[in-house]
């Protein structure tokens, strides 16, 4: 190794080496930023959830609106994830593989849920289907209800976790190139060969990966639900508005005992998610040897 080779690899190792100290504070920050944002309140979701006990918890899952608000809520995050995972993975696929006028547009079009406040997506149901909406008069003419009900919800829910899917997989498919498709497709397969046997599992991990967030984000969805959902009692209130509800009613028990359930929820998501940004990890290494 030549002398400046060497001074650059000793910079770049003292650059990593920090004193004892600033690591440990570093380190302890962390830690107690996670316990202060994440830790105490999850602890205290699922003891306040509990406080009164097993049963009582149980009593509250079974009582008719919070029956309903899961069922609800599992209905609509299966409905806005199935379409987003066809509309994402055919946005990655055209952001990815092709060049055509207007690329750069589309790209904005699939991050603008993320730059939009959720209740203004929500109120944007409202001017296109409401009864004063765009298309609230032949919607009425036709007996067809859009807001207050699952279709307003899906639409909205589907709308604001569209990015997740696309976005997890564009990056992905770029760095994958097109090599292999071309290959596949000069030996005679079709293009549906092609897909099904070359680029859905090159990508299967990066597609669970963005699936995994779209329903995270649906099930826990609050501000364009609110919006487009009427809260109708025991019909249209998802497992985050009854929530609301209940604790605006004093029904601290239910309203944790519900809270507990989508914080359960949400740590199985993360455990998935690990898990998945491990296979990720280890596709990108075997491409790299």
């Amino acid at each position: 190794m030549s002398e400046a080779a060497f001074a650059i690899s000793r910079d770049r190792n003292d650059a990593r080496s920090e004193p004892r100290w600033v690591r440990a504070l570093l380190i302890g920050l962390c830690i107690l930023f996670l316990t202060v944002f994440i830790v105490l309140p999850l602890t205290i979701v699922f003891a306040e959830a509990l406080a009164k006990g097993g049963q009582v918890y149980l009593a509250a899952l079974a009582e008719p609106e919070a029956v309903s608000a899961i069922k609800l809520t599992l209905t609509v995050a299966a409905i806005s994830v199935g379409l987003n995972l066809v509309f994402g993975l055919i946005a990655a696929w055209a952001v990815a593989k092709f060049e055509f006028p207007g690329k750069t547009l589309l790209i904005t079009l699939i991050d603008l849920p993320f730059s939009v406040s959720p209740v203004v997506s929500g109120l944007v149901f409202v001017l296109l289907f409401g009864g004063q909406g765009f298309l609230g008069p032949w919607l009425q003419d036709h007996d067809i209800q859009i807001l207050f009900a699952l279709p307003g919800i899906a639409l909205a829910t589907t709308f604001v976790t569209f990015p997740f899917v696309s976005r997890a997989l564009i990056p992905l498919m770029q760095e994958q190139g097109t090599a292999e498709e071309e290959a596949a497709l000069s030996l005679g397969a079709s293009g549906l060969q092609t897909f099904f046997r070359v680029t859905l599992p090159n990508i299967k991990w990066g597609l669970l990966y963005g699936v995994l967030l779209c329903n995270a984000r649906a099930m826990g969805e609050f501000g364009a639900v609110s919006v487009v959902s009427g809260h109708i009692r025991g019909e249209t209130n998802t497992m985050p508005l009854l929530v609301e509800i209940l604790y605006n009613e004093y029904q601290f028990v239910a309203a944790f005992a519900v809270a507990s359930l989508l914080a359960l929820l949400a740590l199985i998501t993360l455990i998935a998610k690990t898990i998945l940004e491990g296979q990720l990890d280890e596709g990108r290494q075997t491409r790299e040897h």
